[in-house]
Formats: C-alpha cells, structure tokens, sequence
C-alpha cells in the first residue's frame, strides 16, 4: 500500500513539474517572440527609411542649402540648427537635472514634504504633452524673459523677446529634465550607503563624500540620463515650434538671439506646406536619415565619454 502511495505522489510530483517546464518553455518562447518583434520592427523602419532616402542622399545634401522653394539643395542650415539645439540644451538641462538629484538623494530626509513636492512635479512634467511646454517658452521665456530684458537693456528694439535658439534650447531643457532627474536619481541610490559612512568617518564633509564618493560612481547614470536627453530632445518639434524654429533661412545663425532650421521641423513642414509633397517624399526620408544619424552620433559619443569614465574610475 505504501508502494503504491509512493508510486502515485512521485508521478504526482514529476506531472507537476513537467507541466512547469512546459509553461516555462513557453513563457521563453513569448518573451523571445517579442524581443525579435521589436527589432524586426526597428529594422523595418531603418530600412524604409533608408531606401526611400537614399536617392537624395549624398555629402552634397548635407553640406548645402536648400533652394528652390526647399525642393531642392540640402538641409546643412537645419543640421547645424539642430545640432546646436541640443548642445544648448544639454548644457542647461543635465547639470540642473543632475543638482536637482543629488538633493533629493543626498540632503532630503525621506520624510521631507517639499522632496514629495518637487518628486511629484518631476512625474507630472514627465506626462505633459510636449506642445504645452511650447506655451510656456512663448509664453514666459520670449514674452515675459525677453521682452523684459529689451525693455531694459535695448531700449525696447527687438533682440530676446523674438524666439531664437536660446529659448528653444531652454525649452527643450525643461522637456527632457524628468528624464534626466529620474535617471541620475536612480544611479545615485546604486551607491552602497556603507561607502558614504566610510567617507564620513574619515572626516570627510558632506560635500566631500558627494565629490569623491557619490558622483564619481555615479558618472554612468549622468551620461545616461544625458543620452536619454539628447535622444527626445533631438527629434522633438512642438516645443520649438513657437520658440525658435524657422521655416526657411538663407544663413545660420550667429548668435543664441537668432532663429534657426531645425530636421524635425523641416520634415513637418515638407510633408504639410509644400506645394508638392510627393515631390519632397525623397527630400523628407533623407532629412529623417541624416536626423537618426545625427543623434546615432551624439549618443555614441555620449558612451564613449562614459565607457572612459568607467574605465578611470576602476
């Protein structure tokens, strides 16, 4: 009798865990199925682009301006606009982004009222569609900033209450700050606490720990947060679309006062204000090619400069 009850509880036994490896095989099936999905996609969309781009691309599109009412020359005006762009607004954004954690991180107790405050506002800035931040540099930067600064200083002659790649860059800053906050954040917390205390009992200050312990290990989710930055900011056009962007401008700008072309905006405005826009179909795929590339670049210099860093650190 107890053979049997044996017998009976180990195939008992042996069903159940064979029924537990046939879900497991599946649920690796699933979870595969979906990696190679999303790179398929991602590869289908490179390849659209690419070979619908690639009659008008060409060093000659890159390196000249456009003429003809835009439907012909090259977009180097938009790529230096563009580029530009973003260095502004990594300067401005990644080091406030980064301030702004390292407080929320290293000086507010987790009790502190005003940390929810400021964790809620960045959660909430992060939903907020990206023409409302548009509104807002109009709004407070080129009317409120600007007009303020020509009232004071230019007499009222039109020089910063006009959009121009300042603000747009300002903008912009404040669209990808929560990205960069959440981000630092998160690597300062990978930080052991025991290190910290270390750093303390040695006799090293607050700020000392922060300098030579916390950032210096802390370096790779800066330049994440900074490549996750330059990724949205890149390619964003409704917050520049009221701040800075030009349809069309026969030189490049000379100043942070000045307006510029942007890639993105150039392909909205080929695919909407063009009097042919099958026409342009070739010129709008190129754009976005020579666009993907662009930030292809910032972001492998960005893991470049961090793959240094690590290396320095160990």
């Amino acid at each position: 009798m107890d053979k049997v009850m044996n017998e009976s509880e180990s195939h008992f036994f042996s069903s159940k865990k064979s029924n537990s490896e046939v879900k497991g095989k599946i649920f690796i099936g699933i979870t595969q199925l979906a990696v190679i999905l999303i790179i398929a996609i991602l590869f289908i969309i490179l390849g659209i682009i690419i070979y619908q781009g690639r009659t008008k691309f060409s060093w000659e599109f890159i390196s000249t301006f456009p003429t003809n009412g835009m439907t012909e020359g090259g977009i180097f005006p938009a790529l230096i606009g563009t580029f530009i762009l973003v260095v502004v607004m990594s300067i401005a954004a990644v080091p406030f982004g980064t301030i702004t954690a390292l407080y929320l991180t290293e000086y507010a107790s987790e009790n502190s009222k005003f940390a929810a405050a400021v964790r809620f506002s960045v959660r909430t800035l992060a939903v907020v569609p990206s023409i409302i931040f548009g509104l807002f540099g109009l709004g407070f930067f080129i009317q409120f900033l600007g007009a303020g600064a020509d009232t004071v200083f230019n007499d009222g002659q039109l020089r910063w209450g006009q959009p121009n790649i300042l603000w747009a860059s300002l903008t912009m800053s404040l669209l990808t700050l929560p990205v960069i906050i959440v981000s630092v954040e998160e690597s300062l917390k990978t930080i052991p606490r025991e290190l910290r205390e270390a750093s303390l009992a040695l006799g090293a200050t607050k700020w000392q720990t922060i300098k030579k312990v916390v950032l210096p290990g802390s370096v790779s989710g800066i330049m994440t947060g900074t490549i996750l930055a330059v990724s949205r900011g890149a390619g964003e056009v409704a917050p520049i679309l009221f701040t800075g962007a030009a349809y069309y401008l026969a030189t490049l700008p000379g100043s942070l006062s000045d307006q510029f072309m942007n890639l993105g905006y150039h392909v909205y405005i080929m695919s909407t204000q063009s009097s042919d826009v099958e026409k342009t179909m070739p010129i709008q795929f190129a754009t976005t090619l020579v666009l993907l590339i662009l930030t292809l670049s910032l972001n492998v210099v960005a893991v470049i400069i961090r793959s240094r860093i690590r290396r320095r650190a160990k």
